[in-house]
């Protein structure tokens, strides 16, 4: 998984509350057996009408915000069932950061072993960001991780909580796969002295 140190890219909103899981990658999708690909789905019933024509009012179908990178979203997001194709869709996307006042449990955990750094900021932050991306064609945000900071070119300058574990975890670009791996030796010393006890029993 490759580490996110920080990440500068145009702010894309999605200004609804409650964005469920069917939402961010419909059910008939799920059939695909490749892990990648997802993108093209993400939002489907959004952003396409029945024809398969985008529908323009919805935000990310807009010109300005083409090529958005960090998602801007209302509270509890990711709710609804648990499947991890939803933080596949957002990455496969284009989207590294995810704003956002909450998020559902699972999806949130889900999102730092795909990859995606999801922050938790207040309701007025978070209104404050819609407003200015939405005043500003092809707003961008700088997320740094290492400091723990978002800032625009407009003196913007935003601290974000979140917890250690989760931050070295996207630091060092570990998925669960990597932070086994870290232990390598060990439980290769392990192995040889239970095949060992095996041999001697």
């Amino acid at each position: 998984m490759e580490a996110f140190k920080q990440h500068t890219g145009i702010v894309g909103p999605v200004d609804r509350v409650n964005v469920d899981t069917d939402a961010i990658i419909p059910k008939q999708f799920l059939k695909r057996i490749e892990r990648s690909g997802f993108g093209q789905f993400l939002f489907f019933e959004w952003r396409f009408d029945q024809s398969g024509k985008e529908i323009s009012s919805f935000s990310l179908n807009q010109p300005r915000y083409q090529g958005a990178s960090v998602l801007v979203s209302r509270a509890n997001f990711g709710c609804g069932s648990s499947r991890e194709h939803a933080p596949w869709a957002i990455q496969d996307y284009g989207f590294r950061v995810i704003i956002a006042p909450s998020y559902a449990d699972i999806f949130y955990n889900n999102c730092f072993k795909n990859g995606i750094l999801p922050i938790k900021l207040s309701e007025e932050q978070v209104e404050e960001l819609f407003q200015r991306t939405t005043a500003a064609e092809g707003y961008k945000l700088n997320v740094d991780l290492e400091s723990k900071k978002i800032t625009d070119d407009q003196g913007l300058s935003i601290s974000f909580d979140l917890d250690e574990h989760r931050r070295q975890f996207l630091l060092q670009g570990l998925d669960d796969i990597g932070l086994t791996l870290q232990h390598e030796d060990k439980i290769t010393q392990y192995e040889a002295a239970h095949n060992a006890r095996l041999a001697y029993k």
